[in-house]
């Protein structure tokens, strides 16, 4: 199977536009091109019961972010904070850089 493209990457700030999580923003923390699913920070809370274990002695209840679905997230530009759509430039020189679909301006690479 050949690995899909998904429209964010690890760092990006989004904002989610659909689901029980409609209007949050947070950071990607995490991108699973093969099931086209993305972890945003503080969305998708989950808790799990941990039985006691070497890496965690105490064991409870332990809170992390599931994935969601990366169409239901859109990339947030930084100079306006509103979601948006990108477009890849190619200079010249062969260099891709992305941009605001919305307001034409860059959008630096977090990583």
């Amino acid at each position: 199977m050949a690995r899909a493209r998904v429209h964010v990457r690890r760092g990006d700030r989004v904002r989610v536009i659909a689901g029980n999580y409609k209007g949050a923003t947070g950071q990607v923390l995490r991108v699973i091109p093969g099931e086209n699913r993305v972890v945003v920070e503080g969305v998708n809370q989950r808790k799990r019961h941990q039985r006691p274990s070497q890496q965690n002695p105490e064991g409870g209840i332990v809170t992390f972010e599931a994935p969601i679905d990366a169409s239901n997230v859109m990339l947030i530009d930084p100079t306006t904070d509103e979601p948006t759509r990108k477009r890849i430039r190619i200079d010249k020189d062969g260099t891709k850089e992305r941009l605001s679909v919305r307001s034409g301006n860059p959008i630096p690479t977090a990583e």
